[in-house]
């Protein structure tokens, strides 16, 4: 169940003052993926889905990270976004 800081985090990520770089996005991607999921369960995308790639591997590398600490993690970049 997601915490209450965690469901916050993800209202103010949309009104984040500036556009976060795409490395903070596909972290932020990867975060809530974790949070929200678990573990990377799919196949890796076509090798021309560059996006979708990158998005893969961004989540594929926090494997194994516990739900509690991905949402906790995702609440201080937004945070630290927030400025």
């Amino acid at each position: 169940m997601a915490s209450e800081a965690f469901k916050d985090a993800q209202e103010r990520v949309n009104q984040l003052p500036a556009k976060p770089s795409n490395d903070h996005l596909l972290q932020l991607y990867a975060l809530f993926k974790q949070a929200s999921v678990g573990d990377v369960t799919t196949e890796r995308p076509g090798g021309f889905d560059f996006k979708g790639n990158a998005k893969w591997d961004a989540w594929k590398k926090i494997e194994g990270t516990s739900a509690s600490d991905a949402e906790a993690q995702y609440v201080s970049l937004v945070n630290e976004l927030e400025g």
